[in-house]
């Protein structure tokens, strides 16, 4: 292993087919053993996360119903095991995320430039620091969301969910809203490989703003306006913000290379 890691170091225009699939092979086992090991600590973390969790969710029902009690009903005896294995599982997937962004900038890494290779790393943490920001913000919103599901059976009905649907519920919520914030990191992309201009992106902003909330509402599992709405509008916001740093970047780039300080039509890709 030592041996195809010491690979990574080298340029990949030196690199045969064979070295590359060894360089994938090896990284993707590190992810892997990543993700197990941190099932360990999250195993441990299962009363801390389950009392994470079902704040959220006791908020929500005693906002509805202040005498109710807000504890998870299970039916299914078998469910409480499984259900430790799951939360083992995403904590694991969250606690080894930054080994696995980590591990995925190393192997585009030797493929790149001295100058791209900042960019690269910059990148990944951005990428790290958005989806952490996209977790907490659908934390933030799980109360309201629930509330909304709750209140829309009527006064006569009263809702008790498994905690094993609701745990599904609250992290397909997280990971939707910690992939929406990556939205930035793709447009920004996107312009510095000249795929996109700042100019063409801003002409299509009616058409983008439409395709923001068509994507919040499809994403959020909840569906209701409130998570729709914390998702949709960080995401324009960010699209904006991309314009910006779009400009800027071809700002530079029209500088370094000698060439008037306006933006061009295109961009041409290559360094």
């Amino acid at each position: 292993m030592a041996s195809v890691l010491k690979g990574a170091e080298r340029d990949a225009g030196n690199m045969a087919l064979g070295d590359h699939l060894a360089e994938l092979r090896t990284r993707l086992l590190i992810c892997v053993g990543t993700i197990v090991v941190m099932m360990i600590p999250a195993w441990f973390l299962y009363p801390w996360i389950t009392d994470v969790l079902n704040q959220p969710y006791c908020d929500a029902v005693r906002n509805v119903e202040p005498e109710a009690s807000c504890k998870f009903l299970e039916t299914n005896l078998l469910e409480p095991f499984t259900l430790r294995l799951r939360i083992a599982g995403y904590g694991a997937l969250f606690l080894a995320m930054p080994v696995m962004m980590w591990q995925l900038w190393r192997f585009v890494a030797p493929g790149l430039y001295k100058r791209e290779r900042r960019y690269a790393l910059a990148f990944t943490l951005s990428s790290l620091a958005l989806f952490a920001a996209g977790a907490a913000v659908a934390y933030v919103t799980l109360t309201k969301a629930v509330e909304f599901l709750v209140t829309l059976g009527g006064p006569d009905v009263e809702i008790r969910s498994g905690i094993g649907n609701f745990v599904k519920f609250s992290m397909f919520m997280m990971l939707a809203f910690g992939v929406g914030f990556q939205f930035p990191v793709l447009v920004v992309a996107l312009q510095m490989v000249g795929v996109v201009t700042p100019q063409r992106l801003a002409s299509w902003r009616r058409q983008i703003i439409v395709g923001i909330v068509i994507i919040a509402a499809g994403i959020t599992p909840s569906g209701d306006p409130i998570s729709m709405l914390a998702l949709a509008v960080p995401m324009y916001l960010f699209f904006e913000l991309s314009l910006l740093l779009g400009r800027l970047f071809l700002w530079r780039r029209a500088r370094r290379e000698g060439a008037p300080e306006t933006e061009p039509a295109s961009v041409d890709p290559t360094p």
